[in-house]
């Protein structure tokens, strides 16, 4: 049975189209296209003893130029390779697209990934030898649009000079079960979809991990109130962020905080505070929070191999230090409760 990708809008691979629509009207301008009816060029003529003067600068080179007009033009716009390998480099062009990695590790555990994805039914393979895979049909089905995309793909690991990393070419290409001449711009589209499927399987991997770590590692996050470079307080959690940012939702649930909106590559957090009675906090082994029942800001900062947690109300003043001091015990006592789970 052949794997379907349904491309959502909150998916990878994104493609906004009208459902009362047809295909073809979705790649096609529906304006006028008289311009195809346009007379060729012919020779400038001179009048007599006339010097000819003519500017190069919008000079129309003379040659015959293959490709789609009209409405076979798809005027959708690219797809969009979506950068998802931290420090990967990405080259495309006609054929395909290369994938350079920043260090030969990192290009082993993404050409891994490749494997393992090759290895069960989401992508099958027809043939697969050494840094070279070849799928067999990948289906794409777009949700809202009769239809259907399939494509083979060459896989293929790349090494030059000192770099390394993959690349992927599309070997054969048909449009609802019908074989078809592949423009360059569908070509770059599902090479692009292609990119985006590996790219996300490989970060998902490494969030994984990530979260493994994590784990681990909590169990020995010691948490302190301190200053940051200008001298204000700020509670200081010596672990990496990344490692951090993993558990500390868990944390702030131990709280009764609860999580409204987070945003990983800001580092921000809004949340809402519960209110817990005096037998929670002793169970905890801390005094209350002095923070009010409602809703806050929390922003964590990487310091390297420490995060630093701010914590600002709903208008965006910080909270005072002695809210401050009285939250950071609260946070290493969520932690050795994690730990005793």
């Amino acid at each position: 049975m052949k794997p379907v990708f349904k491309l959502a809008l909150s998916g990878v691979l994104v493609a906004s189209l009208a459902a009362c629509s047809s295909a073809d009207k979705r790649r096609q301008a529906s304006d006028d296209f008289e311009y195809l009816n346009t007379q060729p060029m012919s020779q400038w003529q001179l009048l007599p003893d006339q010097e000819p003067e003519f500017s190069g600068a919008y000079r129309i080179p003379d040659r015959d130029f293959d490709g789609p007009v009209g409405r076979n033009i798809d005027i959708r716009p690219p797809q969009q390779i979506l950068e998802l390998i931290p420090g990967a480099r990405y080259e495309q062009d006609a054929e395909g697209v290369t994938v350079w990695m920043p260090r030969a590790e990192q290009a082993e555990h993404l050409w891994q990934s490749i494997e393992d994805m090759t290895a069960g039914p989401q992508v099958p393979v027809r043939h697969a030898s050494a840094g070279s895979i070849e799928t067999d049909w990948v289906v794409w089905s777009i949700e809202d649009d009769e239809e259907v995309i399939e494509s083979r793909y060459l896989l293929t690991q790349r090494q030059e000079r000192s770099r390394e990393g993959f690349r992927i070419e599309m070997v054969e290409w048909k449009r609802n079960g019908q074989a078809e001449n592949l423009s360059l711009a569908s070509r770059s589209r599902y090479n692009a979809q292609m990119t985006n499927l590996i790219a996300s399987r490989y970060d998902e991997e490494l969030r994984e991990e990530a979260r493994l770590k994590a784990q681990e590692l909590v169990k020995n996050i010691p948490i302190s109130l301190g200053k940051d470079r200008s001298g204000l307080p700020v509670i200081i959690a010596r672990a990496p962020y990344d490692v951090f940012w993993e558990r500390f939702p868990n944390i702030l649930d131990q709280l009764g905080f609860t999580i409204e909106d987070r945003n990983r590559s800001q580092g921000t957090l809004s949340v809402a505070l519960k209110e817990q009675d005096d037998e929670f906090w002793e169970v905890l082994g801390v005094q209350p929070l002095q923070l009010e029942r409602k809703n806050y800001n929390i922003l964590l900062g990487d310091l390297g191999n420490r995060t630093s947690i701010n914590v600002t109300d709903s208008s965006g003043k910080p909270v005072p230090e002695e809210q401050l001091a009285n939250l950071s015990p609260a946070l290493v006592a969520a932690v050795e409760r994690l730990n005793r789970n």
